[in-house]
């Protein structure tokens, strides 16, 4: 989310666009270090299935973001 917001302020599409990116790599970073918290039993597994859906959720959401700004003309540039 921080990341979002940080790209946000930027005023730039591109630059809002890669920070997006950097936001899909965190979410994937939560995953990974999910499956490191299962190996652990630090989570059990319906815990981890939870938070990853959630994490995967988020991914699909700011991909859909991505692709939404890239196919608009108009806004910010």
């Amino acid at each position: 989310m921080a990341n979002m917001a940080e790209g946000f302020c930027r005023h730039s599409r591109k630059e809002f666009i890669q920070f997006l990116y950097v936001a899909k790599g965190s979410a994937a970073e939560i995953q990974s270090h999910l499956y490191v918290a299962l190996d652990l039993s630090y989570v059990s597994q319906e815990v981890f299935d939870t938070i990853y859906d959630k994490a995967d959720k988020v991914s699909r959401m700011v991909s859909n973001l991505i692709k939404y700004l890239r196919t608009q003309t108009h806004n910010r540039s």
